[in-house]
Parts: C-alpha cells; structure tokens; sequence
C-alpha cells in the first residue's frame, strides 16, 4: 500500500476538519447557549478551567470575557480569586473523566457557584456535576483518528463553539469590538 504524501494528507485532514466541524457546529444548541449566557453575564466573577489543549479552547475564552469586561480568571493561575456562591465556572473537558476538571466542578457546586461544562460525553461525572452542557460529541467518525487525531476536532470545535458564545454575550452586553479594543491587553 503506498503511503500518502505528507502535503496531501494535510490538505486531506484540513479538508476533514473544516467538513467536521461544519456539521458539529451546525447542532442546534441555541437553549443551552442561552443558558450558558444567562449564567456567564449574571456571574459574580467568572472563572474557566481546562488541561492541555483543552485549557488552551478555556483560555481563549477567558480573554475574551476580559475583554469584554467581565471579571474572569483561569483557575490554578497564581492570581486567581477564591470561587464562591453567585459565581460561575465554565470547564472544558472532552472526555468528562479529567480528575482535576471533576474537582473543580464539584467545589464549585458545593460552594454555590454555577458551573457550565463544554464535553463530548453527555454521561460523564463532569456533564453530570454541570447546571449547563454544551455537548460536542465527536467520536464518531472512523476517519477521526486517521485525520484529526486525539482531541483536535473536539478543542477545535470547542474553540468555535465558545467563540460564538462570545458573540452572544456581546450582544447581551451591548459591547461593540470597539469596547473590547479598548480592554485588549496591548490596546490595539
């Protein structure tokens, strides 16, 4: 069997990726996308949480949050806040199973806080632990591993997908780009 050439098989997995993700972010999650923003916008302080790649999707969504004003931190930084009750945790997880994102979600429920999980397991502990799911489930595909392996299409969805829910809060907000220019961190 001869092997594809690294150039196609890139262009094979961007194909993949782009047809993938299409089809994922096109599942209707407009009830919980509400939810999730209700949650977000009356939050006392937002906080995220996420490991590897994961955290990465976390991250990116943090500092848009911070962008648009909201007061937001990335737990297990070095200054962040204690969560408490009126507070809101958004986790990203594909598997649901990650030790430490089960954790975070079972404090912060016990302390009072509201916690939104992005995952691609609808009956995992941390789906379980959350007030809202948003659900990306992405295992399904034979080709996955082949072309997307690992996480990549769940991170890469999820990163879409929060990056919407960015917009909805904007909109919630009445924030223009323009108002999130002026909190960039080096304001552009």
């Amino acid at each position: 069997m001869k092997q594809a050439k690294p150039a196609g098989t890139a262009s094979a997995s961007a194909g993949y990726l782009l047809d993938r993700l299409g089809k994922l972010l096109a599942e209707d999650r407009s009830r919980e996308i509400a939810e999730a923003t209700d949650i977000v916008v009356s939050a006392k302080k937002l906080f995220v949480y996420g490991v590897g790649r994961s955290g990465v999707a976390a991250r990116a969504f943090a500092i848009r949050m911070v962008q648009l004003g909201l007061e937001c931190f990335f737990i297990g930084e070095t200054i962040t806040p204690v969560v408490g009750e009126g507070d809101a945790v958004l986790i990203v997880s594909n598997t649901g199973s990650t030790m430490s994102a089960n954790q975070v979600a079972n404090i912060a429920r016990r302390v009072g806080a509201k916690v939104i999980s992005v995952t691609g397991h609808r009956t995992s502990k941390l789906s379980h632990a959350s007030n809202v799911v948003l659900l990306i489930e992405t295992d399904t595909d034979p080709e996955r591993p082949r072309l997307a392996p690992l996480g990549t299409l769940f991170e890469e969805a999820a990163l879409i997908l929060l990056d919407g829910v960015v917009a909805e809060v904007m909109a919630r907000l009445g924030q223009t780009e323009a108002d999130m220019r002026g909190r960039h961190a080096i304001m552009v």
